[in-house]
């Protein structure tokens, strides 16, 4: 981001909830909103990608995989959504921050990943300091990418009043079975962080307050997108001869495991007569290419769901 292109707009906090710090006005169709988290005393940096002009538009919330968007892997970057979006009618939310933590509010502060409240900023705090800024319709979607997609998908149904659509693309949106349990065991340990430290030992009754199979009745009446692949690397992600051998070893596994989980939410949506889509490729290893893709499958289901 270009300093000469960025005018700040100090805004005065007004709500404990949505303390808006600055806007910084990086072009007409680029604001980031730096917004302080009182449940983490922390500020966390919002990249928004709106029409010229912020016209009254829904709200799209795209949540960052493992890393936050933290370590610059992110849909801003490497998912396409500028040129995507373009021309839209939707303000999309592009939250940084929340590495390793499941976007989850943890039962106590840990060691090496802090304070992690995501729950509480991602369907409270965020929202509020958005209508500040924006002029929006009351009408929102979210969606999770790999690590986030699950939590994703958690959200919406800690908050089903917020949500009308909801997506997941390539995450585990399970947190109940072996591989929901090994899912998020491994992504926060891969963060240094202790698991006990976010919803107690696995089987505790937090875990299965957070499973989004056991919750599946709050997803009812939502647009629901399920999306990922096989694992076995195809055009669609869009690979060189050099990045096969890593998309094979470590996306073949990642991106397998996504399916499996997916397909447990979609038995449950279908035994409770919840109408959803499940889209698992034949090719696609855990890339932004299949990420992307996934993206723009989804996107008439949740346009239609929140008039964008």
């Amino acid at each position: 981001m270009a300093a000469a292109a960025a005018t700040i707009l100090a805004v005065p906090a007004t709500s404990a909830r949505a303390d808006v710090v600055s806007v910084q006005e990086v072009s007409p169709t680029e604001t980031v909103v730096l917004v302080h988290s009182p449940s983490m005393n922390r500020v966390i940096r919002n990249q928004v990608l709106h029409l010229p002009g912020k016209p009254v538009a829904p709200v799209f919330y795209m949540l960052p995989g493992a890393g936050g968007a933290e370590d610059g892997v992110s849909w801003y970057h490497h998912g396409g959504v500028r040129p995507f979006f373009a021309g839209k009618r939707v303000n999309v939310v592009l939250p940084i921050g929340g590495r390793f933590s499941m976007f989850t509010d943890w039962q106590h502060d840990d060691p090496v990943l802090g304070r992690n409240k995501w729950q509480t900023y991602i369907n409270h705090e965020l929202p509020a300091a958005i209508a500040k800024v924006f002029r929006t319709t009351g009408a929102n979607a979210i969606s999770g990418v790999s690590m986030s997609a699950g939590p994703a998908v958690d959200l919406a149904t800690q908050a089903p009043q917020r949500y009308r659509a909801v997506a997941a693309y390539s995450g585990c949106p399970t947190t109940g079975f072996p591989l929901g349990v090994l899912t998020n065991t491994m992504v926060v340990a891969r963060g240094g962080g202790n698991v006990l430290n976010m919803w107690g030992p696995p089987g505790a009754p937090a875990w299965a307050a957070h499973d989004p199979i056991v919750n599946a009745n709050r997803l009812r009446g939502k647009a629901i997108y399920l999306g990922s692949a096989t694992g076995v690397p195809g055009p669609v992600d869009r690979l060189g001869p050099l990045e096969l051998p890593g998309a094979l070893i470590g996306g073949l596994p990642v991106e397998s495991v996504a399916s499996g989980c997916n397909a447990a939410l979609s038995a449950r949506l279908a035994s409770l007569g919840i109408a959803h889509h499940l889209d698992i490729r034949p090719l696609g290893s855990h890339s932004w290419g299949l990420f992307a893709a996934e993206l723009r499958a989804s996107w008439p289901m949740i346009a239609r769901a929140i008039g964008a």
